[in-house]
């Protein structure tokens, strides 16, 4: 008997491994994405090096299925369009999941 409960064991674990594996090559896709816009409230300073930097953005996301929240996000970011108060993003996140918000890219 114990011997089969480990079984069933390994089992479950090894297909779980397997799903983290083809899910981690593709990627992260949502099912059903929700657009939003986000009107951002806070940035991070820009720091004087050039290039790609890390930017922490605060901000309000609007949506279909969501009034208002205030969310965050830290991405990077070319210094050279570095994002400023007032600016407004389209985004998508998973429906009723705001805080799992992307940039949505052009295209």
């Amino acid at each position: 008997m114990l011997e089969f409960a480990s079984l069933v064991i390994l089992t479950a674990v090894l297909v779980s491994l397997i799903v983290f594996a083809i899910r981690g090559r593709h990627g992260f896709r949502f099912a059903d994405p929700e657009n939003g816009t986000l009107h951002v409230t806070g940035v991070s300073p820009r720091p004087d090096a050039l290039g790609e930097q890390y930017v922490t953005i605060t901000g309000n996301l609007t949506g279909p299925s969501v009034p208002g929240t205030v969310v965050y996000g830290r991405f990077a970011c070319d210094t050279n369009s570095w994002p400023e108060i007032g600016d407004f993003f389209t985004v998508v996140y998973p429906p009723g999941k705001p805080d799992r918000w992307q940039i949505s890219q052009p295209g």
